[in-house]
């Protein structure tokens, strides 16, 4: 089956396709303005990109035909009397993610946003309500910002046997599950370190980087974040450090759709110095659990290099991976990542990558 790769960068969206012959440039879309997140429903085959613009604002649009015609959709808006943590009238400031729902639920969409609000359609995304159970949790308050001022949620796990279970990742506030459709939330923090924190074990204000499932095993999770590589085997009710082998700061993190003791990440330095481990490139892979890591470089630029790859700019789909960076370079492997090949080194930075049909 040929992918799809969409791709969410400071100047628009970028499309890749597959072929017989190898990926190539499909199309782009929204040129010149950044798209902060971009993913294609597998439900119905909608395009879907959030579109941060420096001046009008967060934008939302929607294409059901291939990206041949683009609707603006009517972006989610806090009720008027949600307030930030500070106390100051909430507004949407950034969409950080856009979910499809399970099949289960045909018109089921999620977003996740700045200042930390988890946004629900059942209509196919014509209109959107808060998730009012997450909102307003007690800890919110307490919620701080991670990449940005305010919290932002950039993560949700769905249970693939149960739509009601749900998980999300916040930076900074943690990881919360629901097992009631969001009505209620508790936070799953056992196990994480916090080192910023005057407690670094404190229950709440963690900053998960990205929080992932295994999706025939999604008892399984993955992050990575400030403090390590954590994994939790017991969806989430503790985490364990399985930083042993890679750089203990990086963003995204991908999981085997079948074995989950298998994971790749990109690390960094660290949280001071965000770019390359030791000046080349490299991915790093797991098939323990976390117990041994591996490093792949064949591919892949070995001096004076300064990548950077974001949360969502990872992704996997059986033997295929690819990944892109800050700097504008866009890597793919068709072998697990044993083997990398550039695709482009001129694109805008990167903010998503995400593979579709």
């Amino acid at each position: 089956m040929s992918l799809r790769m969409f791709l969410g960068t400071r100047k628009g969206l970028v499309v890749y396709a597959q072929t017989p012959g190898g990926w190539r440039l499909e199309s782009v879309h929204h040129v010149g303005n950044p798209v902060s997140y971009a993913v294609e429903d597998p439900r119905n085959g909608t395009w879907w990109a959030a579109l941060d613009h420096g001046h009008w604002g967060q934008k939302l649009q929607r294409s059901r035909d291939q990206g041949q015609s683009w609707e603006e959709v009517k972006a989610p808006a806090y009720p008027e009397d949600a307030e930030r943590g500070d106390g100051k009238p909430a507004t949407l400031e950034y969409i950080w993610l856009i979910a499809p729902g399970p099949a289960s639920q045909p018109g089921r969409l999620y977003l996740g946003t700045n200042p930390g609000g988890l946004f629900v359609s059942d209509d196919g995304g014509d209109t959107f309500t808060l998730c009012r159970g997450l909102w307003d949790h007690p800890s919110r308050t307490q919620w701080t910002g991670g990449g940005k001022d305010t919290p932002g949620i950039h993560s949700l796990v769905i249970h693939p046997a149960d739509p009601d279970h749900l998980m999300v990742g916040v930076s900074c506030g943690g990881v919360f599950e629901s097992r009631d459709g969001g009505l209620s939330w508790a936070p799953k923090t056992k196990g994480l370190l916090a080192t910023f924190l005057p407690d670094p074990e404190a229950e709440i204000g963690h900053d998960p980087h990205l929080i992932v499932a295994c999706p025939t095993r999604p008892e399984v999770l993955w992050q990575q974040n400030h403090c390590g590589v954590f994994r939790s085997v017991n969806g989430g009710e503790r985490w364990a450090e399985v930083s042993a082998g890679p750089p203990r700061f990086g963003f995204a993190v991908a999981v085997d759709e079948v074995n989950p003791d298998r994971a790749w990440l990109v690390p960094a330095v660290s949280d001071e110095r965000r770019n390359a481990a030791s000046g080349g490139l490299s991915v790093s892979t797991t098939e323990d659990g976390g117990v041994t890591w591996r490093e792949l470089r064949d591919g892949l630029p070995q001096e004076g290099c300064f990548d950077l790859v974001y949360r969502h700019s990872l992704d996997k789909r059986g033997p295929t991976l690819a990944f892109a960076s800050t700097t504008g370079n866009l890597y793919v492997s068709e072998d697990f990542g044993e083997r990398w090949a550039l695709l482009s080194h001129t694109l805008a930075p990167v903010y998503s990558l995400r593979f579709g049909a």
